[in-house]
This record gives structure tokens, sequence and C-alpha cells, in this order.
């Protein structure tokens, strides 16, 4: 049996159908037929038993497997980009596994659902990729490095104001970078809102991207009272 049955034969015994239909709503535009049905707790479980195979019984599955791209189904790639964090303890091995993998991602939902703790151990150096990534003309990559950017570089320690203007000024017309984009505004005025407000303000960013970051910080529990209502009257009509 090959490798890619064997696991393919481990994602099918844990199918939900009905989670996979629900699944493939949140995905306009996906095939049906690629989503398996997993849920995202079974598959980070069987991520760590992969890794645990790999590691304490030499299992060779889990490192073939990361080599077998393109994947056929949704669940392959998430438990692809799980793998990634399991098995890569360094930034070098997370970081070349991460890039190997970033031109085949398809969707959203992969995209925001991998983050290797090992990228974490050289926020400079992943800092840097970021700023390579933003210049991809692959969306998901694009949208990567947002999202990177939103998770790693909204701290007190690692925040970097000057990507703030960065993407006010990355102008493209896809859906999911934009949305990225109003995402990462929507928490730089949760966590940095002094730096970000300043934006808002001078109503500079694209109409769209604006309100949308608006709207998303104004549903935030984090965000009081008096600077909800700020922030809805700096609304672009």
């Amino acid at each position: 049996m090959s490798n890619m049955s064997h696991i393919e034969d481990r994602l099918f015994a844990l199918q939900d159908t009905a989670y996979g239909d629900f699944h493939s709503r949140l995905m306009p535009g996906y095939d049906r037929n690629r989503i398996i049905g997993v849920r995202t707790p079974a598959l980070r479980k069987l991520a760590k038993e992969l890794a645990r195979e790999a590691r304490k019984e030499g299992s060779q599955q889990p490192r073939e497997f990361l080599r077998q791209l393109p994947h056929k189904y949704y669940e392959e790639n998430n438990l692809h980009g799980f793998l990634i964090g399991e098995l890569a303890g360094d930034f070098d091995t997370a970081l070349a596994l991460t890039e190997a993998f970033l031109p085949y991602i398809d969707n959203w939902a992969t995209c925001d659902t991998f983050a290797p703790k090992a990228l974490r151990k050289d926020p400079d150096r992943l800092y840097d990729k970021t700023l390579e990534w933003l210049d991809s003309r692959h969306v998901y990559t694009v949208r990567y490095a947002i999202v990177t950017q939103l998770t790693c570089f909204l701290d007190d320690e690692h925040f970097r104001p000057e990507m703030l203007e960065r993407l006010a000024h990355l102008d493209r017309e896809e859906y999911y970078i934009n949305m990225a984009v109003a995402w990462y505004y929507s928490f730089a005025l949760i966590k940095q809102y002094e730096a970000a407000i300043p934006l808002f303000e001078a109503k500079t960013l694209d109409k769209w991207i604006h309100n949308k970051s608006i709207q998303k910080a104004i549903e935030s529990y984090r965000i009081d009272k008096e600077t909800k209502d700020r922030l809805r009257g700096l609304k672009i009509k």
C-alpha cells in the first residue's frame, strides 16, 4: 500500500460527511468532492500521531507525505500544514517546508490554519520573509504573509509600525487578500490603537478595507464603548 493511500485511509476513517457539507459552504467555489469532512481537532490529533510515529518508530510516511505535492484533498493540505508544525523543530526546516507548501495552498482556510511555532524562533528573519511573500503573485502566499504579520507582529515586543503603511499600499484586487488586510487592521486597532488610528483619521485606506477593518474591530469585546463610538464616526459613507 502506498504512503498516500495509507494516509488517505486514516483520513477517511475520520470522515464526518455532514461536517464536510457544512464546511464546504464556508468555501464558496471549492470542489465539494475534494473535501472529506474531517474536523480540525481530529486532523491535529492525527498530525501528532504521525509525528510521534516518525520520531519513535522511525516511520518515513509523514516526511514522504510532505514531499508528495500537490495533494488531492483539502484535509490533506491541512494535515500537511499541521505536520510542518509537528516535525520542524528549527527555523530553517520550518521555513523550507513552509515555502515548499505555500504555492499549493488553494483556499483561505488552509492558509489561516497552520503556523509552525519554529518560525517564531527568529522573528527578524520571519519578518523579512513576510515582506518577500507580500510581493508574490500567488493569492494565498500574500494572504499567509498578512496573517503571519497579524499573529506574530502586533504584540508590543515585535510590532513594527511601518507595516501599517506597507499594507496600506499593497493595492491588490483579490477578495481574500483584502479581507486579510482588513482583518490585520482590525487587530491593529485592538492591539496597537495609537499607531493605527491616524490611518483611519486620515482616511487614506481603500474605502472597503477602511470600513471592513472598523466593522471587525467594533465586533471585538477588547475595545471599550467609547472607542467603538469613535470608530463608528470614522466610517466612510
